[in-house]
């Protein structure tokens, strides 16, 4: 009988029953104490709150047990996790509510204020908080000792909105089948074993926070130490004292983590592995955990592909810096041309992908759902290429490529050379309008506080490393990138700043 993924505690419960799950705040909860809490939080759902097959559940709030919780026990019933981004504005988050109709909206106490706000005059969503979210009696009325989710793996059990970094955001639905085989494609990526200890700082609204190590490590019976939320002050402290093996970052986090002060000085030994993704990764970045003898491996994906699809294993580390690695255990890669025909070997293209761990659709919206795919495949939208080993390296995002004078120009390769230059903190890349051109590069910086570099030194910077149709032809100084919560530069923010004069560039050249 096929089995529902709380079965993946159930069963580390009955053989490691006191092994720890989840540390979180100074308190262990071992499987054992975690499956009954899932059981529970099923009755509560299904005996109280009428939760059944299908239904949604919403989540508002900060890094939590719970959150895990509310997650395996939606699989238990059948029902649909919806993780809420609480970076959001109350409009936003009223948008993805009014679309998703949950039936139950649960929530912190630094959220609670919001949460009823969101749910006041809508009918049909009650509210609780997560404190209650597991009920105190021991009562076995409480308890759904058996799953009630029919047995079929394709039954949705996560719906997460996207990032919206091109606009509306979407709802991605992930079935139970596709959560499954992104935790296999996780494992095979890190190795992962139960005696790994997974440090999740990232936020578990988003798939990079759940999906990457949080679910794949209790699929293999690790233990997960869940921070609220991340502070680079307590993540280094959380490395040293806790001595994690396996730790998930973004640029923007890498970042400030190598800013503190105690950065050179903090133990990191433990660490066998740091992951990284969801953006282009500067060179920089990953230098500066290698200079410290750790390795980091990239991983390639997005909310609709679980998020694994593409990665760098261990041994690939240090030999293919730059590269997303290859497509998962799971997962087919294609990269194809504006006819759809597969592209040879150093040649760009989209970049295609099929696998069970693949989204089912979008949420109340088939017109999208069929455009994102053709024969299985998913048209990812992002361009890349691959080198003679099969490594896959992304250039942009199909959207964000620059076409000037009838020349494809991929930001990432400029990025690339802005990432170089002292005294430039960050840096994007976008296109804007031009009579002669169509479109030329604009580079937007952001440098240093002490930095007093010009714009005609950063344009002299490109001589001699980039074709010089692909310079840019003006730059902008900004004090900071707009960025969604994964650290993912909101470029159409940027590109309206260009072509609305919001933000003011150099003279052209």
């Amino acid at each position: 009988m096929i089995r529902d993924l709380s079965a993946w505690i159930e069963q580390h419960a009955v053989s490691s029953p006191d092994r720890v799950a989840i540390r979180f705040e100074g308190t262990e909860i071992s499987y054992r104490a975690l499956h009954v809490r899932i059981q529970k939080t099923a009755g509560l759902l299904h005996n109280t709150h009428g939760v059944r097959l299908g239904d949604r559940v919403a989540y508002l709030g900060f890094n939590t047990p719970e959150c895990v919780i509310v997650f395996f026990a939606c699989a238990r019933l059948g029902a649909i996790y919806l993780p809420l981004n609480w970076r959001l504005a109350l409009p936003e988050l009223d948008h993805v509510l009014g679309h998703a109709e949950p039936k139950l909206l649960i929530t912190d106490s630094p959220h609670r204020e919001s949460a009823v706000r969101l749910v006041n005059g809508r009918s049909g969503c009650a509210l609780i908080d997560h404190a209650n979210v597991v009920p105190v009696s021991e009562d076995s009325d409480t308890t759904l000792a058996e799953s009630n989710f029919g047995g079929d793996p394709d039954v949705p059990l996560l719906l997460v909105y996207t990032s919206g970094t091109t606009g509306q955001p979407k709802g991605a639905v992930l079935t139970q089948n596709a959560l499954l085989f992104n935790a296999l494609n996780s494992v095979h990526m890190h190795e992962l074993t139960p005696s790994d200890n997974i440090l999740t700082v990232l936020p578990m609204f988003h798939v990079g926070g759940m999906n990457i190590h949080t679910t794949p490590g209790l699929y293999i019976g690790a233990t997960i130490s869940i921070h609220p939320r991340f502070d680079p002050a307590a993540t280094l402290a959380a490395i040293e004292n806790d001595r994690p093996s396996l730790l998930v970052l973004v640029p923007a986090t890498i970042a400030a983590l190598i800013q503190q002060p105690n950065w050179q000085t903090t133990d990191l030994t433990s660490l066998r592995i740091v992951t990284t993704g969801s953006s282009i990764v500067p060179r920089s970045l990953i230098e500066a955990w290698h200079d410290r003898g750790i390795p980091v491996i990239q991983v390639y994906g997005s909310t609709e592909t679980g998020p694994v699809a593409l990665y760098q294993r261990e041994e690939d580390a240090m030999m293919s810096v730059g590269s997303t690695g290859r497509g998962a255990l799971h997962t087919e890669v294609r990269i194809v041309n504006d006819t759809g025909e597969d592209v040879k070997p150093g040649v760009s293209g989209e970049l295609l992908l099929r696998g069970p761990n693949l989204f089912q659709k979008y949420w109340k919206d088939h017109s999208a759902s069929e455009e994102a795919f053709e024969a299985d495949w998913f048209f990812t939208g992002d361009i890349g290429y691959r080198d003679e080993r099969g490594y896959v390296f992304i250039n942009d995002r199909k959207t964000d490529v620059v076409i000037s004078g009838g020349e494809n120009i991929y930001p990432a390769e400029l990025e690339q050379v802005l990432d170089r230059i002292d005294g430039i903190a960050e840096s994007s890349v976008v296109g804007a309008a031009d009579d002669k051109w169509g479109e030329i590069p604009v580079a937007v910086v952001v440098i240093n506080k002490k930095s007093t570099i010009t714009a005609e030194e950063i344009l002299s910077a490109f001589d001699g490393h980039l074709a010089r149709y692909k310079h840019p032809k003006a730059v902008s100084f900004i004090p900071a990138l707009p960025r969604n919560v994964m650290g993912k530069v909101l470029k159409h923010e940027l590109r309206r700043a260009v072509e609305n004069g919001t933000i003011p560039l150099s003279e052209r050249c």
